[in-house]
């Protein structure tokens, strides 16, 4: 679906805005392109005032958790034997929030920072995790290794929380929180859920930021953002030479190289700026790189020999690239239909890939979601990975617990002032 399709496909089926949801004119994130909004994230000149990472009290750790697997792991995945994490903690008791970050993302990826800085400035202790999607946790915290059947990756991630919490029993802690962005954000429904029954953490706040409604909708809108036709003037060219060749002649002209948000807002505004296609080009990119991940590790680890013989050796020094190389030709609906569904039937007993999506997305939660005030979503109404239903869907399950804001792409708008303080306020009792 061409890009103007699948954000006016958003626009119409999204329903009217809620009584706290911020109306576009009084709504002052300045970027309006959710494909610039995806990718800057929030301007400098306009982001909440956060503490400095340095002046903070917070250090790495790692976990090794109990043997999760008969099969013992390649010698290649040496440096992820064991689950790092990052806590920051406060010089009191106080509550502690866990963060759970997006597809493919490490615990200290930089919207994981941002949301930390957030949390920890209010006077949270906060532990960020990596997504069950990342390398790491796939290989050193994750039973089956093959991430995207929600119940299970929540118990993997279950599993990460109460290993944490009993290392650090000398850290004071008033009650528990739990947050989580993009896909993170649908774990953490799912997580809540589980720890319902369990009541390891009996959390009292929980906060779900851009989450998918139904995940593979979600992936399949991102998938198709690779597939968007360019302008006929570009088409000759390869995709990425055009995009380096922009950034080259920007950087030309600035005399130095330094890539980070401000900067890519300052890119959009100058002459050389991305076209729309180009940018949702890129953001599709973004996530078929991260399939390939998913695909290529949890093949490996598996040992299932979808892009690797299972008798070939996988050492410390072996070449992984032509490996990887496979494993990019296989988007998330490939790494669906060769992996996920076939572990499913066989871990599980499932049936039809029908079912499978029905017990993976949000609508399998809808009665313990509607039912749970405790439980809060904050959402974008241009977010990309949003199809036509999903807002009608948050507003009918959420009601006055859904915060809908009229721009910000997919996360962009986190450390605006506005978004910020929402944020506090749905995670504070």
């Amino acid at each position: 679906m061409p890009y103007r399709l699948l954000l006016l496909a958003v626009l119409l089926f999204s329903p009217l805005a809620g009584a706290n949801d911020p109306r576009p004119q009084d709504y002052g994130y300045p970027l309006t392109n959710p494909f610039t909004a995806t990718i800057v994230n929030t301007p400098p000149g306009v982001q909440a005032s956060l503490p400095d990472p340095a002046s903070i009290d917070q250090a790495d750790y790692a976990v090794r958790l109990p043997k999760l697997r008969e099969q013992a792991l390649p010698d290649a995945f040496w440096a992820v034997r064991t689950l790092r994490y990052r806590l920051a903690r406060q010089d009191r008791s106080a509550p502690l929030v866990f963060l759970i970050a997006g597809t493919g993302a490490p615990y200290d990826s930089r919207l994981s920072e941002t949301l930390k800085l957030v949390f920890y400035q209010a006077g949270y202790h906060v532990v960020q995790l990596s997504s069950p999607t990342s390398f790491d946790f796939m290989a050193s915290a994750s039973r089956l290794a093959t991430p995207g059947y929600m119940p299970e990756d929540a118990r993997d991630l279950y599993r990460v929380m109460k290993a944490i919490r009993a290392r650090h029993t000398d850290l004071p802690v008033s009650d528990f929180r739990l947050a989580g962005y993009s896909l993170g954000g649908l774990h953490a429904a799912f997580v809540a859920q589980l720890d319902e029954t369990e009541q390891a953490f009996n959390f009292r706040r929980v906060l779900l930021l851009n989450p998918p409604v139904d995940l593979y909708a979600s992936a399949r809108n991102l998938d198709r953002l690779v597939q968007v036709r360019l302008p006929e003037s570009e088409q000759d060219a390869n995709f990425y030479e055009q995009v380096l060749d922009k950034l080259s002649r920007y950087f030309r002209a600035r005399g130095h190289i330094d890539l980070d948000a401000a900067l890519l807002h300052e890119f959009q505004r100058s002459p050389y700026q991305l076209s729309n296609e180009q940018m949702a080009m890129l953001i599709g990119a973004v996530f078929r790189l991260s399939a390939a991940d998913i695909a290529f590790a949890s093949d490996a680890i598996n040992r299932r020999g979808l892009f690797l013989p299972i008798s070939a050796p996988l050492g410390i020094g072996s070449n992984l690239e032509p490996l990887y190389k496979q494993a990019l030709t296989c988007d998330f609906r490939c790494y669906i239909d060769r992996q996920l569904l076939p572990m499913w039937r066989e871990q599980f007993g499932g049936g039809a890939a029908a079912q499978l999506v029905a017990q993976t997305g949000m609508p399998a939660l809808e009665d313990f979601l509607a039912r749970s005030p405790q439980i809060a979503v904050m959402h974008n109404a241009d977010d990309l990975i949003l199809s036509p239903g999903d807002l009608s869907f948050l507003k009918r399950t959420f009601g006055p617990r859904l915060r809908l804001y009229p721009y910000g792409g997919h996360c962009g708008n986190y450390s605006y002032p506005t978004n910020v303080r929402d944020m506090l306020e749905l995670l504070r009792d």
